[in-house]
């Protein structure tokens, strides 16, 4: 009976052996969660090739598309349903230049800025100047002597002399917008085949009365020159002119004028540029037509040809002033009538009133204004 163990004992035995089972069995448990653990970092390593292939799909649609607008931006303002037509113009008549649209621009004067720019046309396949435009400031102008531009030949070129040509030489190169303006000196985009009449009788005094009241104001002029061909003609039939003051909205400057690209008492072939003696008008021989031909008539016994038309008299009557009275203006050496509308833009600080004759004023270094021409 002694050797007999109680039943509780072995009920104690049992219970341990349970125990000591279930804690060998949880071992293996333990790993199964690591396995978890690396499917995570392998999917962040399938994301970084899915970012980079993404990425460089970003630019193909190339955010910089808008950009093709900024030069659509017009430099100049356009002249909006111009209703400029070369039929329209008056046959030359003896006067240079005739003005048009009651003489205000035909581009739009509603929203001009008083910054400055120039802008040329690209030669046509003809090898013809198309319109140049710019808003003149002070800033545009030269500021050294002007260099050769021998070299140009613009379309229609021709070297003949005439003697019944100021000069002789019946071609100019001429500036579509004067050099005195924006200071471009051998720009074939800027030079075209004119008549020594165009130049100096049609187009000057438009350029002359800008600059002179640019130097005397301070503001700006909207300027545009385009020269009109017909057909596929070499040689400009004329030149189309409009100029506006910006800052005092045409109170200084306002014209609209088709210079003629003719020369009294010269034939043209405009298709062409080549040119003959008009024998209705004067039969003397052109001085040098051929390079090689020496005149045929001395020019003792050539009849005197007629002299050009004045530039631009209209106003001058009414312009002229009370005794000799001029007005001086000190800062840019330039004398003008008292009724002179540049008088109004001058500076009182160079302003200074003249009475005496022209010749003294002359030859204290002064020009006469090209506007009123006194």
């Amino acid at each position: 009976m002694k050797r007999a163990k109680p039943i509780w004992m072995i009920s104690m035995l049992l219970v341990m052996a349970l125990l000591a089972g279930c804690g060998g069995d949880s071992s293996p448990d333990q790993p199964e969660p690591q396995p978890e653990s690396q499917p995570t970092a392998s999917v962040q390593s399938e994301a970084v090739p899915t970012v980079n292939t993404t990425t460089p799909s970003l630019p193909s649609p190339t955010p910089e598309e808008p950009s093709p607008a900024e030069p659509a931006q017009p430099e100049s303002p356009k002249p909006a349903n111009n209703p400029f037509r070369l039929e329209n113009v008056p046959a030359y008549s003896g006067q240079a230049y005739v003005a048009l649209n009651e003489n205000t621009p035909y581009f739009d004067i509603s929203n001009l800025s008083a910054k400055s720019y120039e802008n040329y046309s690209p030669l046509d396949a003809l090898g013809r100047c198309g319109t140049a435009t710019a808003c003149i400031g002070q800033d545009l102008m030269p500021t050294e002597e002007r260099g050769s531009i021998g070299q140009v030949k613009p379309s229609g070129w021709h070297t003949v002399r005439y003697d019944c040509v100021d000069g002789k030489y019946l071609y100019n190169r001429c500036h579509l917008i004067g050099y005195q303006l924006t200071a471009e000196n051998a720009n074939t985009s800027n030079l075209i085949t004119g008549t020594r009449y165009l130049n100096i009788e049609g187009m000057l005094p438009f350029e002359n009365m800008t600059a002179d009241y640019i130097k005397e104001t301070g503001n700006h002029v909207e300027y545009h020159v385009t020269p009109v061909f017909e057909g596929d003609n070499l040689l400009a039939s004329g030149v189309l002119m409009e100029g506006y003051s910006v800052e005092d909205q045409g109170d200084g400057v306002c014209f609209c004028v088709f210079a003629y690209n003719v020369q009294p008492g010269v034939t043209i072939d405009y298709a062409t540029g080549d040119s003959a003696l008009d024998e209705a008008a004067n039969t003397a021989a052109p001085a040098d037509s051929k390079p090689e031909a020496a005149p045929s008539t001395p020019e003792s016994s050539a009849p005197t040809p007629e002299p050009a038309p004045e530039p631009t008299g209209n106003q001058q009557a009414e312009l002229e002033p009370q005794g000799n009275t001029y007005i001086l203006n000190t800062n840019t050496k330039k004398f003008h009538y008292p009724s002179c509308s540049s008088v109004k833009q001058m500076k009182e600080s160079n302003k200074q009133v003249y009475t005496g004759s022209r010749e003294d004023i002359i030859s204290q270094g002064y020009d006469p204004c090209k506007r009123c021409n006194p």
